[in-house]
């Protein structure tokens, strides 16, 4: 499994298990909150991020939270969660996180799923950002900040394209990948995808009076086959 809340690093996660080998992702994980039907932080809408795990030839587990979850409450939801994958995929121990540096953040995640039976892989962690930022674009990753926390990075950076554009113009105590929270990004192609999401931007709202956060919606389906300039492409192998 892998946890998926439609981002760039996980994605980067799942090209880079199915590159090396020896491990394979039989599914993605979204932790959903439940009233906004977004994913958590991130703010994607939940038919992206099954339009997303479509697109990576992947089936969507959907773990449900009620806004303003606590820990016990995220707990049992990814406990439930945990349980269906294992019982559909029988003999599966181990999720993947696209965590890049935060050792605090590995080491809770590792403890939680220690206690759930499970194993936690970290296939980017300790990743050079600046480099790993750089590498994804030249493989073709195309992705869009949907969530900017505005104590860290200015408001005007929402809906941004994530480019080089943008690396140029972050402020140098912005880490480029976002990785302490700065910006979040919702996915729309990539290596990891077989084709490619056709996404309208929305509008962008100032939640909890603090993330600015802009809204990424599926076009509809003429528009989004007149908007691909490639066809299908073969998913790499796991």
């Amino acid at each position: 499994m892998l946890a998926w809340r439609g981002g760039k690093d996980a994605a980067c996660a799942l090209h880079t298990l199915r590159r090396r080998g020896g491990v394979e992702v039989v599914g993605l994980l979204a932790t959903v909150t439940g009233d906004e039907a977004r994913s958590s932080m991130q703010w994607v809408r939940v038919d992206v991020l099954r339009a997303q795990a479509a697109a990576a030839g992947l089936p969507l587990l959907e773990s449900r939270i009620p806004p303003g979850c606590d820990n016990a409450r995220y707990e049992a939801a990814l406990a439930d969660a945990l349980a269906t994958a294992r019982a559909r995929w029988p003999g599966i121990d181990g999720i993947a996180f696209g965590d890049l540096l935060l050792a605090d953040i590995r080491a809770w995640r590792e403890a939680l799923c220690e206690r759930l039976g499970w194993s936690a892989l970290f296939p980017l962690f300790d990743a050079d950002t600046a480099g790993l930022a750089r590498d994804m674009l030249a493989g073709g990753l195309r992705a869009a900040l949907c969530c900017v926390d505005t104590e860290q990075l200015d408001a005007a950076f929402a809906g941004r394209g994530f480019d080089a554009a943008l690396l140029d113009a972050l402020p140098a105590a912005v880490d480029p990948c976002g990785e302490r929270g700065e910006f979040h990004t919702c996915v729309s192609d990539g290596p990891m995808f077989a084709a490619p999401l056709a996404l309208e931007r929305g509008g962008t709202v100032l939640r909890d009076g603090r993330f600015a956060c802009t809204d990424f919606r599926l076009a509809d389906r003429g528009a989004a086959r007149r908007g691909s300039s490639r066809g299908p492409r073969p998913r790499t192998p796991a």
